[in-house]
């Protein structure tokens, strides 16, 4: 069996490597990057193509029995020009399986694999553990002091491992045609919480200051932040979605292990906030 794993350098697509090494070592793995220079685990073929520009995937998809895609394209998360070229060509190829990495909304490149022959399945993980890392490390590292809005707000976030573990055992061996699988962690945690979890990780205590909203978009406005992001992140964090703080029991019915914690997560990382 080959796999093509698009997004393969990102957090989720190298889990998804990972996993699918660690559930069958036998399995032929492709990755598509834009970069051919990517690091890759030993033994993953790399082909160069981007998904925003169908004319380059033509190698990509070819003898390749299954897909995880992505539905956005490149660093800046756009929207793809030409989904449905896209499953024309894995189509053609002779793809019979894939999953879509997704948000809870179903855009273009979904629609066009409804519309398949592919047997596929969305994925819909709520926010991730290692949202922590690319916010806290630096503040924790400079004045052990998080600074941010919301700390009553709840979170039922995900480890990006389980993320992987899920799409690994799907693409393996399919069964969820036409489903949705919103991703959780096994718990619900606040943001206070969550600071408390990882001063525990890190053998020292961090502060949590709340912010009002205001002062949150001082601060990410003085941290060159655009104000559509801010706008984001202000209605994501302050009106978190009733499926970003409810648990699921996805990741134990689909791979039949345990969700892992954020304790699990701050754990395994907590040299990146030393």
């Amino acid at each position: 069996m080959r796999i093509l794993i698009t997004g393969a350098t990102g957090n989720v697509g190298s889990n998804v490597i990972e996993q699918l090494k660690a559930l069958d070592p036998s399995v032929e793995l492709r990755a598509l990057t834009r970069n051919p220079e990517a690091a890759l685990p030993e033994g993953v073929e790399i082909v160069v193509g981007d998904l925003a520009a169908p004319d380059t995937l033509a190698d990509a998809f070819k003898d390749v029995d299954a897909v995880h895609f992505i539905n956005f394209a490149g660093a800046g998360y756009g929207a793809l020009p030409d989904p449905d070229a896209l499953v024309a060509l894995a189509e053609a190829a002779g793809v019979r399986r894939a999953t879509v990495l997704g948000g809870v909304a179903t855009g273009p490149l979904e629609q066009a694999l409804a519309a398949s022959a592919i047997e596929t399945t969305y994925l819909h993980p709520v926010e991730f553990m290692s949202n922590a890392a690319m916010w806290w490390a630096e503040p924790v590292k400079a004045d052990s002091r998080i600074r941010e809005p919301f700390g009553d707000r709840l979170s039922a976030m995900v480890h990006p491992a389980d993320i992987g573990a899920v799409a690994a055992k799907v693409l393996l061996e399919g069964g969820y045609d036409d489903e949705s699988l919103v991703i959780t962690g096994p718990e619900v945690l606040t943001m206070q919480e969550k600071v408390r979890v990882l001063g525990e990780a890190i053998g020292r205590e961090i502060e949590f200051v709340e912010l009002t909203v205001e002062e949150a978009h001082e601060k990410w406005r003085g941290e060159g932040m655009p104000e559509g992001v801010i706008a984001f992140l202000t209605e994501a964090l302050g009106n978190t979605p009733v499926e970003g703080r409810t648990v699921v029991d996805t990741v134990e019915r689909v791979t039949g292990r345990p969700a892992l914690t954020f304790a699990d997560w701050a754990s395994a990382n907590a040299d990146a906030f030393r």
